[in-house]
């Protein structure tokens, strides 16, 4: 790698940190290829994205961004996985972990927070964009609901007792 594909790296990388909501950083020594693939299967179709690149390459991007802190966790072959949802890296990270217990989380950052293990894992725990905006919508759509409900049911308690009513007069 020459020096001028050395800078591409650098800069590539300093915009993964700049712009990524959640980064982990993880061991993946042993991984076989296959199973990289299939990490890297997962998170893109969770929106993130998984990149190896050579730590003294991802230090110099480090340096000056937010996440400067992860800087002491690149160390032997490390991987690292992102996603602009502060949740989705975290969440197909440590679920990958726990089923392939060759990724070992070392940590990683949100925003200027530097996250241990137990921080990604509780991060991963954490709903994800989509479901604090399905959550929403159900919030503002329930009141509604109910008010529709509220004035819907006085008529049909009205037709009820107007039904009854006729009921004994046809019987009288």
């Amino acid at each position: 790698m020459d020096r001028a594909q050395k800078e591409k790296v650098v800069e590539e990388l300093g915009q993964i940190f700049e712009s990524s909501g959640v980064v982990v950083v993880a061991h993946y020594q042993g991984l076989t290829v296959a199973e990289m693939q299939d990490l890297r299967a997962q998170m893109r179709e969770a929106g993130g994205s998984v990149r190896v690149a050579k730590n003294r390459l991802a230090k110099i991007a480090l340096e000056g961004s937010p996440m400067a802190d992860i800087s002491d966790l690149l160390t032997g072959q490390t991987v690292l996985t992102y996603s602009e949802d502060p949740v989705a890296a975290a969440k197909v990270v440590d679920e990958y972990a726990k089923k392939n217990q060759k990724l070992v989380i070392l940590g990683g950052a949100m925003g200027e927070t530097k996250l241990d293990q137990a921080g990604v894992a509780a991060v991963a725990k954490l709903p994800s964009r989509e479901e604090l905006i399905a959550s929403v919508v159900a919030c503002i759509g329930a009141p509604a609901s109910n008010i529709a409900g509220a004035i819907g049911a006085p008529a049909s308690n009205i037709a009820g007792i107007l039904s009854t009513i006729e009921e004994k007069a046809e019987a009288a």
